[in-house]
């Protein structure tokens, strides 16, 4: 019996369904795409896919990805090398940067602790965690790993190991989102922001540059030295 489509376009299909996050129709469509482009495009794509795969590696240090032996956060003289924020995946790094609010150094584990999936501690990159303490004379330590089970688990362990005299370790807060409603909100989201509730009237944490979060525009309290 004919198919429907060649051979070669099912092939295309199928090997763009294994990426992640991209389902069967959404295969299809970037397919179709493609194959309508003009050549040129699709040289661009399949040029930048193979010069990623050929000059992206990862840093010795840190483990972000990175073209050279360190990535440009290791590199950079200006970051504060004593402090270190634990993520899972190279992607974290990214989503951390875009808050302008962190200027030290990272350490990425290369994934969380899943032993449905095989992966324990062994797996992830905490013994060059611990070798970078030591060596670096990191002071804190900011857990910054996902806030589902599986990131629950490796940030449980890792306060267990990096539990050391003279070390802080923290893990960075979660809860409700600004305009959420509760009853759409998960046990364990919901669990969270009930742990990390404040006392009303309770000044905002400081950020890492010591300041207040600022007010939010509709608080009627005046800010700090504002005329009365």
């Amino acid at each position: 019996m004919a198919t429907a489509q060649a051979d070669s376009v099912q092939d295309l299909i199928d090997a763009l369904g294994r990426l992640p996050g991209i389902g069967p129709k959404s295969a299809q469509r970037i397919a179709y795409h493609l194959l309508k482009a003009d050549a040129e495009e699709s040289r661009r794509l399949a040029g930048a896919v193979l010069a990623a795969k050929e000059k992206v590696g990862f840093c010795t240090r840190c483990f972000n990805l990175s073209e050279t032996e360190l990535c440009p956060i290791c590199a950079d003289d200006r970051r504060d090398a004593h402090v270190i924020c634990v993520v899972e995946e190279p992607r974290d790094v990214v989503a951390v940067e875009r808050t302008r609010e962190f200027r030290g150094r990272y350490h990425v584990l290369g994934g969380a602790i899943d032993h449905l999936q095989g992966v324990g501690p062994e797996q992830l990159k905490i013994r060059e965690l611990l070798a970078r303490i030591q060596a670096e004379g990191v002071t804190e330590v900011i857990i910054c790993t996902n806030p589902n089970l599986e990131g629950e688990a490796t940030a449980l362990y890792l306060g267990k190991v990096l539990s050391m005299p003279g070390l802080a370790v923290s893990r960075i807060a979660s809860g409700l989102p600004v305009g959420g409603d509760l009853e759409y909100a998960d046990e364990l989201t919901l669990g969270r922001a009930l742990e990390g509730r404040r006392l009303v009237g309770e000044p905002p944490p400081a950020g890492p540059s010591g300041k207040p979060a600022p007010l939010d525009a509709d608080d009627p309290r005046p800010e700090s030295g504002a005329a009365g």
